[in-house]
C-alpha cells in the first residue's frame, strides 16, 4: 500500500493539508513579501493582485501537479486564467510592477503556465498589438487576450540558439501575393497547440529577417511534441517543419521587416524570466517552509533545527533579493530607459539566484525533495528551464560583460 507524503500530498489534497496547517498555526509573513513590493503597487492594483493570487493558489497551484508529471496541457485552467485577464495583461493598461507580480504569482503557482503567460503577453499579444497591421489586430487580439487562441513564437532553430540573429536559416520567399516559409524551428513553446505561430524568417531578396503569422492549420506546417523533459512538463515545445508553406503576403507584420524591432521585445521577454525567478524562489521557500514546520525528525518539527532555519532563511532572502531588482528595473522600464544590459543582469542573477534556492529546498526536504508530489522536485526541474531559456546564463553574463567593459568575449 503506498504511503501517503508527509509534507506534502498531490492534487486538490495538498491545499487542504496546507490550509489546515496554517489555520492550526499560521506562521508570520504568510505571503514572504517581506519587503512590501506588493504594497508599491495602487489600491485597485493591489485588490486584483490578492483575487488573483488567491485564485492561482487555491486553484492552479495543486491542480498542475498531474498535468506536469503526465506532460499534458491543461486547456481547461487555461480557459480559467483567461477569466482574470491573464490573456490581456500586456494591454488592459496596468503598471509594469502590476504585470511582473502576476508573472511571479502565476509561476510561484506553476511555471509552465507562467512560461505560456508571460510568451503569450511579451511575444506574441505584444508582437501583434506594437508591429501588426490593423486587420491582424482586428482578426487576433480578442481571442488572445481572451486566452481563446494561443500564438507560437518561432524563433529558435535546430542549429542556432545563441547565434540566431546571424545564424538563422529558415527562408521566405515571395511569390506573386503570397510568401512561401521554408525551414526548421525548435523549442516553440506551444508548437503544437498554437492557432499560429509567429515565425521569424530570413526574406531570400534582401536577406533581412521578417516576421510572419503562419497558421498552424495550413499545408506544409508540422509540429512534433518534444517529449521527455526535465522542468515546463506542461509547456508543449515542439520542434517545427515549415515544407513550401504558403501565406498570404498580408501576414507578413508590417512593424517586423527587420529583427531590430524583434529583439526589442527580446529584451522585454529577457526581462520577464526574472519574474519567473523570482516566483519560483517565493514557491520554494512556500513548500519548504510548510514542509519544515509539519516534518517532524527527532521529537521535533524540522522548523527547529538550525541548518534547517538557515536554509529557509536563505532562500527566502535570494527571493528578496530577486523580487527588489525586478521592482526595480519596473521601474526602469516604466520610464523607457530599459536596456539589453539590465535585462540580461536581471535574468542572469535571478536564475542564478533561483537554482540555488530550489537546490536548498531539494535538500532541507531529504529524499521527499525528489518527488513533484511534495512540489520541489517539480521546481527543481523547472528552475534548471528558467537557467537556460531566453538565453542561457553564460551568455546573459557575457552581455552584462560586454556592456560594462566594452570588450566582447562572444567569439
Amino acid at each position: 500500500m503506498p504511503v501517503q507524503p508527509q509534507g506534502r500530498a498531490s492534487g486538490q489534497q495538498a491545499i487542504e493539508d496546507e490550509t489546515a496547517l496554517a489555520g492550526a498555526a499560521a506562521p508570520p509573513f504568510p505571503d514572504a513579501d517581506l519587503m512590501h513590493i506588493v504594497d508599491l503597487l495602487p489600491p485597485e492594483e493591489q485588490v486584483r493582485y490578492q483575487e488573483i493570487r488567491d485564485f492561482l493558489q487555491s486553484r492552479i497551484r495543486a491542480a498542475s501537479i498531474d498535468y506536469w508529471n503526465r506532460e499534458e496541457f491543461p486547456f481547461g485552467l487555461l480557459a480559467e486564467l483567461g477569466k482574470y485577464g491573464l490573456g490581456g495583461l500586456q494591454t488592459d493598461g496596468t503598471s509594469k510592477l502590476f504585470k511582473g507580480l502576476m508573472y511571479v504569482e502565476v509561476a510561484r503557482a506553476d511555471v509552465s503556465l507562467s512560461a505560456l503567460v508571460g510568451i503569450h503577453n511579451e511575444l506574441i499579444v505584444g508582437m501583434i498589438d506594437q508591429l501588426g497591421s490593423e486587420e491582424q489586430k482586428a482578426r487576433w487580439l480578442p481571442g488572445l487576450t481572451a486566452l481563446t487562441q494561443i500564438g507560437a513564437f518561432a524563433l529558435t532553430e535546430p542549429d542556432h540558439g545563441s547565434d540566431i540573429a546571424g545564424g538563422l536559416a529558415t527562408t521566405a520567399r515571395r511569390e506573386g501575393g503570397e510568401w512561401v516559409i521554408n525551414g526548421a524551428k525548435r523549442w516553440i513553446g506551444a508548437g503544437t497547440i498554437a492557432d499560429f505561430a509567429l515565425v521569424w524568417a530570413r526574406d531570400v531578396a534582401d536577406q533581412q529577417i521578417k516576421g510572419f503569422i503562419v497558421e498552424t492549420d495550413r499545408p506544409g506546417y508540422t509540429a512534433t511534441k518534444i517529449a521527455n523533459k526535465i522542468g515546463l512538463r506542461i509547456m508543449q515545445n515542439a520542434d517545427i517543419v515549415l515544407d513550401d508553406v504558403r501565406i498570404p503576403e498580408s501576414n507578413l507584420l508590417p512593424g517586423a521587416t527587420d529583427f531590430s524591432k524583434a529583439n526589442e521585445l527580446l529584451r522585454d521577454s529577457r526581462a520577464w524570466v526574472g519574474w519567473q525567478a523570482a516566483g519560483i524562489q517565493l514557491a520554494a521557500f512556500d513548500v519548504a517552509r510548510a514542509y519544515s514546520l509539519e516534518r517532524k525528525q527527532f521529537g521535533k518539527e524540522l522548523a527547529r533545527f538550525q541548518l534547517v532555519q538557515q536554509q529557509l532563511a536563505e532562500i527566502l532572502g535570494n527571493a528578496s533579493a530577486s523580487l527588489s531588482l525586478m521592482a526595480q528595473l519596473a521601474r526602469i522600464q516604466a520610464d523607457g530607459k530599459l536596456e539589453m544590459v539590465q535585462a540580461a543582469m536581471a535574468k542572469s542573477t535571478t536564475t542564478r539566484l533561483a537554482r540555488a534556492s530550489v537546490a536548498m529546498g531539494r535538500s532541507l526536504m531529504g529524499g521527499n525533495g525528489i518527488s513533484s508530489d511534495y512540489e520541489m522536485g517539480k521546481l527543481f526541474g523547472d528552475a534548471e528551464i528558467l537557467y537556460t531559456y531566453e538565453g542561457s546564463y553564460e551568455i546573459n553574463s557575457l552581455i552584462v560583460a560586454r556592456a560594462v567593459t566594452g570588450k566582447s568575449a562572444f567569439v
